[in-house]
């Protein structure tokens, strides 16, 4: 018997996208952005980005279905994204999903978008080890999460207090005056920088921390030090070195999520982690991920960069996991939750 064949829909946040997996097989991935409608206003309009995935819904599934060579009546189940993300955009998603479940007659799973961005490794990779590590790092999360079956029982153990590490980036930029998002640009300078021209505070890491927070972020403090020594520097009349302020800022992020995702991993015996969410596309994070879990014999996996933004690849992935579980489908009037805990897979 065939494995089940999932169309998935993203859209909490920019991305309208959509996909169809068989199994832990992805036949296509569509994604249409509309992140250039919000470069204007530095920062995501969530009306805006509404009206932006209801023009973009349609287009973006014929697409999908197009490019597998895939006809709608063969879906076997919808999967969408009922959050955490923003309520307008999580809504016209939910809407579409629940249309096509109609229509079709197939069975609607509502699923967590933060859990997704670790479920589609394995349309990289293959299935996950009996027990894995995901840090899900994004604009809007840094999560870290035990994974002993991720349709059914994923634990998490840490979260950000304030700032995710993506958010801290887009603030950082904006400080800097670079462009919005700030998180690719930062990056780009921050390979011309050196990441030890300025020590920058770790946030949590102290020994008083580490009993409440062990595996907690917080980088608002960070962020709050980089804004003083370039103030600082400013009052002093002296050019602030942009590159070298990159890199100390993304080393000491990089730093925290790594030692603090390395020490889980030691702690609960897990020799797989996982890495994903668009701030996973940093090359420090990666460099350093890597040679730190080389270190510690922990395999890492981190998809492309294409699986690390938001994308429809990432709802469908989970879906499937959730169908082949042989879990109840989402009722019809389901809601979308912007905070949905990572207690909560499918509601």
């Amino acid at each position: 018997m065939p494995e089940p064949l999932v169309l998935g829909i993203e859209t909490s946040c920019d991305e309208t996208g959509v996909a169809l997996v068989r199994g832990d097989t992805l036949l296509f991935d569509a994604v249409a952005s509309s992140m250039d409608e919000h470069a204007r206003y530095g920062g995501i309009i969530p009306e805006v980005a509404s009206r932006a995935h209801l023009e973009a819904m349609t287009p973006t599934i014929r697409r999908a279905l197009s490019e597998a060579d895939v006809d709608l009546s063969e879906v076997d189940a919808v999967a969408v994204t009922a959050g955490p993300g923003l309520v307008g955009p999580l809504t016209i998603g939910a809407s579409a999903a629940k249309a096509l479940s109609i229509g079709l007659g197939k069975p609607l799973y509502g699923i967590n978008h933060v859990i997704g961005h670790a479920a589609v490794n394995q349309l990289v990779d293959g299935p996950f080890t009996e027990r894995s590590m995901a840090l899900v790092v994004s604009g809007g999360h840094s999560s870290l999460l035990l994974v002993d079956d991720i349709a059914t029982d994923v634990t998490e153990l840490g979260s950000t207090l304030d700032d995710a590490a993506g958010e801290a980036f887009d603030k950082v930029g904006r400080l800097l005056g670079l462009p919005y998002p700030g998180g690719p640009h930062i990056d780009r300078l921050a390979r011309e920088g050196d990441p030890e021209a300025i020590r920058f505070p770790r946030g949590l890491t102290a020994r008083k921390d580490q009993a409440r927070h062990a595996y907690d972020f917080s980088f608002s403090g960070l962020k709050t030090a980089v804004a003083r020594w370039v103030e600082s520097c400013q009052d002093a009349g002296k050019e602030v070195p942009v590159a070298d302020v990159a890199a100390s800022f993304a080393a000491a992020v990089a730093d925290v999520l790594t030692a603090k995702t390395i020490a889980a991993c030691r702690a609960h015996d897990v020799d797989t982690l996982i890495i994903g969410g668009g701030f996973s596309a940093n090359s420090q994070l990666r460099d350093m991920a890597a040679e730190r879990c080389a270190e510690a014999g922990i395999d890492l996996r981190i998809p492309p960069i294409r699986y690390c933004t938001d994308n429809g690849a990432m709802i469908a992935a989970l879906g499937s996991a959730v169908v082949r579980a042989g879990l109840p489908p989402s009722d019809l009037d389901i809601a979308v939750d912007s905070s949905m805990p990572l207690t909560t897979i499918t509601v």
